[in-house]
């Protein structure tokens, strides 16, 4: 058992999570489904009964319930695999990483998140909660904007040769090295 636990525990290759989305992309498209995660949020409020007041989310929910059980499998696969099958090493990074965060101003504790951004403390400042905040509403207006998420353009989307979620997908690319480059370092 230990040796199991050990094994879950350590670093997977990169490749095994491309062969999962490769399985899982295969049997969606043989039952004729489309992965999106986002669209949780529209079948969540049509559950709610939004659907009376905005035609967008007047639609058969009851043909989404397997993507909510995607939805909780995801918070309940997250909620076990931090609390029994973290790794208590601490994260890996480049050295080059780690000077490029402490510019931003940024120290790398070794943990996923950094705490200038993600600790109780952080919560105390005006500014991450306006980053948060314009975070929040600039990823949920793309979202509906491009007619979906990341994940639903870039996995589904290009799996079924969709052209409008490749142009997504590039759209998402650019932005991101937008951000990450020329806006973040002037925001934190």
């Amino acid at each position: 058992m230990n040796e199991m636990l050990e094994f879950i525990r350590q670093p997977w290759p990169w490749y095994f999570s491309g062969l999962m989305i490769v399985v899982i992309m295969l049997l969606l498209n043989f039952w004729g489904k489309s992965f999106g995660f986002s669209s949780n949020l529209r079948t969540m409020c049509s559950i709610a009964g939004a659907g009376k007041k905005v035609k967008f989310f007047d639609f058969d929910w009851k043909t989404q319930r397997w993507n909510l059980l995607f939805l909780i499998g995801a918070i309940v696969g997250g909620w076990i695999s931090s609390t029994f099958l973290s790794n208590p090493n601490a994260l890996e990074l480049s050295a080059a990483t780690v000077k490029d965060l402490e510019g931003m101003g940024i120290q790398f504790n070794g943990q996923l998140n950094p705490d200038e951004l993600f600790s109780l403390e952080a919560l105390t400042s005006v500014k991450t909660w306006l980053l948060l905040l314009s975070g929040g509403v600039l990823v949920g207006f793309g979202s509906r904007y491009a007619g979906g998420c990341t994940s639903g353009h870039a996995i589904s989307g290009l799996s079924n040769l969709q052209l409008p979620s490749l142009v997504a997908v590039i759209g998402f690319f650019i932005g991101g090295l937008i951000m990450t480059w020329l806006i973040l370092p002037f925001l934190i």
